[in-house]
């Protein structure tokens, strides 16, 4: 997606060779347009498999999952990372480290927000280890719901994300991917075609 490698190239900031800081548009101020875009791209690539639900993580993933939401016609759930008071009782819920944060978190979903009848579409902001998508998938298998793929906004493809997700056999589908951070510089993956 030309758009998002552009904001990426013009906005983002390399911070080591494996984090980049895309804050200015994507994970704390958010470029509505954008999103919208990334929505409306989400749900051309999944239109075909009959997705009932959108599952994402709080809260970098929500501004996308809420587009593609809006753009496929399904709602949109979120996984809390923090406890609730109304977030109590019947949990679905995952152990999941993230990359940036160096934690490890327990995410968790209401069992009422999915179904065995569930097509499940993830989207997140970023694949790095895949640790995110795959806590997302075991809450979705614990409600007996079918993953219908993984939508990602930014992969860093020379970590080991992808590779963990396409041993479980789900479609992975990435708007931008980035091959190297190398020396301050974004580099993206050429894929054929492209």
């Amino acid at each position: 997606m030309e758009k998002l490698k552009r904001k990426i190239a013009e906005q983002g900031t390399v911070l080591s060779d494996e984090v980049l800081k895309v804050d200015s548009f994507l994970n704390h101020q958010i470029d509505p347009e954008l999103m919208l875009a990334v929505g409306e791209e989400f749900a051309t690539l999944f239109r075909e498999e009959g997705v009932t639900k959108i599952v994402t993580i709080e809260s970098s993933g929500i501004a996308p999952a809420v587009m593609a939401g809006l753009k496929l016609g399904v709602p949109v759930v979120f996984a809390r990372k923090r406890q609730s008071l109304t977030l109590t009782e019947n949990l679905l819920t995952a152990s999941v480290y993230s990359f940036t944060k160096k934690t490890e978190s327990t995410i968790a979903v209401s069992a009422s927000h999915l179904s065995k009848d569930d097509k499940v579409l993830i989207i997140d902001d970023f694949l790095a280890n895949g640790q995110a998508a795959k806590g997302l998938v075991s809450i979705i298998k614990q409600a007996g719901a079918k993953v219908c793929g993984i939508g990602i906004v930014i992969e860093k493809s020379f970590q080991t994300g992808r590779e963990e997700l396409d041993n479980l056999g789900i479609r992975v589908e990435s708007l931008a991917r980035i091959a190297s951070l190398a020396d301050g510089k974004v580099t993206f993956l050429q894929e054929v075609g492209s």
